[in-house]
């Protein structure tokens, strides 16, 4: 083979190579000088997921607490210690936030701290409250069960004096089981004393969208 024909062969297949190592794309898509369009975007690897369920937000809905009401711990519901369930989390104090729910037993008031972990990693459990369903009964946030945050239709009040109520456990035999005998029992909230019906003797300030209590003797 002569040198000039070998040389034609190397520039053949140097050619060939070059072909196939050129891009499919659009000039557009390619991000160079002599293409309309930028660089392509590409999509953001997903991060990882966040878990759910027990000490994703300390005390989050449906999480439990233990025993006690001024010192107590979040953990797992099916534990022997868990006492109450998480119906309602709010942040800020109860005074200026959500009313809880009707049938909430008691409010666990969740002070400001720096724990050791929390529930998004930034060292901080902000101000809050979270409203409390005991697990097992009594239920005093039922109506007539004597107690809870909040005065319902169906619970007993008697007057301590100076135009004030307190709530008290409703019986059958109107004894009552809370030291105190009840001596009127709410029959049904209004927006409006005007919308009492007329066996009202008493009207008891009550929280949410109806705020009157319209309330007969026991």
């Amino acid at each position: 083979m002569t040198t000039a024909v070998l040389c034609a062969l190397l520039v053949l297949v140097a050619a060939v190579l070059t072909g196939c190592g050129q891009s499919s794309e659009p000039d557009g898509d390619g991000g160079g000088s002599n293409g309309g369009g930028g660089a392509r975007e590409t999509a953001p690897a997903p991060g990882p997921a966040r878990a759910s369920g027990y000490g994703t937000v300390f005390l989050g809905i449906d999480e439990c607490s233990s025993f006690g009401r001024t010192s107590f711990t979040e953990v797992p519901c099916t534990g022997e210690r868990a006492a109450a369930r998480v119906v309602a989390r709010h942040d800020g104090r109860v005074g200026n936030g959500p009313v809880c729910p009707a049938t909430t037993d008691f409010v666990l008031h969740i002070s400001e701290r720096r724990p050791a972990a929390d529930e998004d990693g930034d060292g901080t459990v902000p101000r809050g409250y979270a409203c409390m369903r005991n697990l097992a009964a009594p239920h005093p946030g039922d109506p007539g069960g004597g107690g809870g945050p909040r005065t319902i239709v169906g619970d007993c009040v008697y007057g301590t004096g100076a135009g004030e109520v307190r709530e008290t456990p409703c019986d059958d035999e109107g004894g009552g089981t809370g030291g105190k005998a009840p001596e009127y029992e709410v029959t049904a909230a209004v927006g409006k004393r005007s919308a009492c019906p007329a066996s009202t003797e008493l009207y008891v300030r009550l929280s949410g969208p109806e705020p009157v209590g319209c309330a007969r003797p026991w």
